[in-house]
């Protein structure tokens, strides 16, 4: 196996043992971007061939593994820009939590950020003012979105692992796409100061990686309390590496019968199903359950959702910082910079969260909208009373070709059905590889945890993982 292939807990034991040089680490993964990345462009300003800039920056930090990071997550003296121009050339004088504690535990920061849907918005990667990223498996489908840059590096083996974030599946979804495990943690288990808010409410920052047990060792090193995000919660953070191995016979799994429905792909439906049976043979109880109040995940979403990025975009107007449009006078040069620095699917989100939020509507859209969020909580409270874990497709498909759902919002916003409401109830899941259609494109299964119990997730994750092969499978770039 080439170095770039290797997963992060492997790299980490050879340095400890000084069976291998750091350095070998960053070649490895240079020459692998420098063959790769024109095909998949997971990353943004990464320049073809890398410049000598590139290297040195690296040459700084040769003796740590690196991280490729979202572009949404502030990097002290990195650009940042959410793949927007009204954030173009913006650099954070400062680094969110999660990459300082990175840094404390011995990691690098890769200098170049990971593509993404413009500020998060978006299941395609298909929304970046940089382009679109490629799906590994196929360069003719999207990798999925937001987080698509990080979700194909970590594929096509651009990075040894990645942070990005999830507001409705984010990093789920795009995790499935291209093969490779994701975790959406408990709202509050990880901070989001330095996460450049798309929804406040729902936002949370996790890995995307090549196997559950790097999954379960970055999720430890950025979980935990922070005082500077006032939705951080004061929990202890446990050794996650400690359930890897564990049998899960016993364990009770409930399998939502409205995430089996008309319109999902069946081949989809047939590997979910066999992934299912897999759970089975290994011991665990599997029972049809309902989660009434799912219908209703998508609306409320798309209410909720956008009405908190209306109010966070707000701040975006050219005089402070990033893009700033020509103009005579004030008012026309926030007009301008608004209209220029903002893409198609920012201002549609825009446009809807105002009008959501606007005298006359709040009470009949965002006002009601929170309220169906609480049953949609309620019935995942339920469920886990009786139960230790969900078991769901992570998404109705595999990975569409590009441009297919472009031009119909609807359909691209219905991408995210089976992620949503776990953004919603606040609960943590994972995307784990559990098969591949006809056409060679992976296939996730999602597994949901009660809040703060992301060890039950990587215990079935990882039970799941070591009796199968499927996330060994490689793409062939």
């Amino acid at each position: 196996m080439e170095l770039h292939q290797s997963s992060a807990h492997s790299l980490i034991k050879e340095l400890k043992n000084h069976t291998l040089k750091p350095q070998a680490v960053w070649d490895a993964l240079y020459r692998r971007i420098q063959q790769a990345e024109p095909r998949v462009k997971a990353y943004v300003r990464c320049p073809m061939p890398l410049a000598d800039g590139a290297k040195s920056l690296a040459d700084e930090v040769t003796a740590k593994i690196p991280v490729t990071i979202k572009d949404n997550i502030c990097t002290a003296g990195l650009p940042t820009e959410c793949c927007s121009r009204i954030l173009e050339n913006f650099r954070p004088p400062y680094d969110a939590t999660v990459i300082r504690k990175l840094k404390e535990n011995g990691l690098a920061i890769f200098p170049f950020k990971a593509n993404m849907d413009e500020f998060a918005f978006g299941s395609s990667t298909e929304n970046s003012f940089f382009g679109p990223t490629r799906n590994p498996w196929d360069i003719a489908c999207v990798p999925g979105g937001s987080s698509g840059g990080s979700a194909a590096a970590v594929a096509s083996d651009e990075a040894i692992w990645a942070l990005g974030s999830d507001t409705g599946g984010s990093i789920r979804q795009p995790a499935s796409f291209c093969g490779v495990v994701g975790l959406k943690p408990t709202y509050g288990r990880v901070s989001r100061f330095g996460l450049i808010a798309f929804a406040s409410s729902l936002d949370q920052i996790g890995p995307i990686t090549k196997d559950v047990e790097d999954a379960a060792i970055l999720t430890g090193m950025i979980s935990g309390y922070d005082p500077l995000d006032s939705t951080s919660v004061n929990q202890p953070v446990p050794d996650y590496t400690a359930v890897l191995g564990q049998e899960i016979k016993g364990i009770k799994i409930a399998i939502p019968q409205e995430y089996f429905i008309s319109g999902m792909d069946p081949e989809v439906k047939e590997i979910i199903q066999v992934a299912i049976a897999q759970l089975k043979s290994l011991g665990a109880l599997t029972q049809q359950v309902t989660l009434p109040h799912t219908e209703y995940a998508v609306p409320v979403y798309y209410i909720i959702a956008t009405a908190e990025a209306s109010s966070n975009l707000a701040r975006f107007d050219g005089v402070q910082y990033g893009y700033r449009a020509p103009a005579d006078n004030l008012l026309q040069m926030y007009k301008l910079t608004r209209a220029q620095g903002f893409g198609p699917e920012a201002k549609r989100r825009i446009i809807l969260g105002t009008f959501a939020l606007s005298h006359g509507y709040y009470d009949a859209y965002y006002l009601r909208a929170l309220k169906v969020r609480t049953l949609i909580k309620q019935d995942f409270d339920r469920v886990f009373g009786e139960f230790d874990c969900v078991v769901t497709p992570t998404s109705p498909t595999s990975a569409f070709k590009i441009g297919e759902k472009a031009t119909d919002p609807l359909q691209m916003y219905l991408s995210d059905i089976y992620t949503i409401s776990v953004n919603l109830a606040g609960i943590p899941a994972i995307s784990i590889p559990c098969g591949f259609t006809r056409q060679g494109l992976p296939v996730g299964l999602q597994i949901m945890a009660k809040p703060f119990n992301e060890e039950m997730l990587f215990k079935v994750a990882h039970a799941f993982e070591r009796n199968t092969e499927w996330h060994k499978l490689k793409p062939k770039l």
